[in-house]
């Protein structure tokens, strides 16, 4: 990590924070499209339409046809997901991060910058459902900059930052497909509390599942 400085987010740094997070979020469009092929019903559908199509029309076009286009519309209905969750979250935060991280003692915003190049990024704020805990939330990496402990050395300024809060500990949800993430995650120390799909008819559909990691500082503690 030579030469890759972490400091607090400035408002000439929003530009280059919203890009990391868009472009970070789009790379896992491929992925989670595998992931949609992989379930028992989509698996059923393609099979269904082939065996009606060469039924019906005793022809291997027809049904390659079909296939396709059933694909690709898969492949778009994927890529809308992660689309409309992009420009959820610039909404919700990103596109006002002073006052979404920056105004109260529990939550903050840090990036990594790297040759004056913002290559990094992380924030944290009160868990909603996990009361006496922070949220890590934001987690982007450039790819030019991966695999150079980046990501270790942010998820630890958060830890650092919960601690000295006084707080419980650490929660962040991930998704199934993020396993670089996992893996880094599970690393430091964090344990997979549970896995659960959101409710909306998108993710059902897609059976895009979530996971829900803690790390527990209050153990910390207890061993000091």
């Amino acid at each position: 990590m030579a030469g890759v400085q972490i400091r607090k987010y400035h408002d000439d740094d929003a530009e280059a924070v919203k890009d990391l997070f868009t472009m970070g979020m789009s790379e896992h469009i491929p992925s989670s499209f595998v992931h949609l092929l992989k379930q028992p019903p989509t698996q059923l559908l393609l099979m269904m339409v082939v065996c009606a199509l060469l039924t019906s029309s005793k022809s291997f076009l027809l049904p390659i046809l079909a296939v396709t286009l059933l694909l690709a519309g898969m492949r778009q209905f994927v890529a809308y997901m992660f689309t409309s969750y992009i420009d959820m979250s610039l909404k919700k935060d990103l596109n006002n991060i002073q006052e979404a991280y920056l105004t109260s003692k529990d939550s903050f915003f840090w990036v990594a910058e790297s040759e004056g190049r913002v290559v990094g990024s992380v924030a944290c704020l009160p868990a909603e459902n996990t009361p006496g805990y922070l949220e890590l939330k934001r987690m982007s990496i450039s790819r030019s900059h991966r695999r150079m402990g980046i990501a270790k050395a942010l998820c630890q300024t958060v830890v650092d930052f919960t601690r000295e809060r006084g707080r419980l500990g650490v929660v962040l949800y991930t998704s199934i497909v993020q396993t670089d993430a996992q893996k880094l995650y599970e690393h430091m120390g964090y344990t997979k509390i549970r896995e659960f799909v959101m409710p909306d008819v998108a993710t059902k559909i897609t059976n895009f599942t979530l996971l829900e990691y803690r790390l527990d500082l209050q153990q910390d503690k207890k061993m000091d």
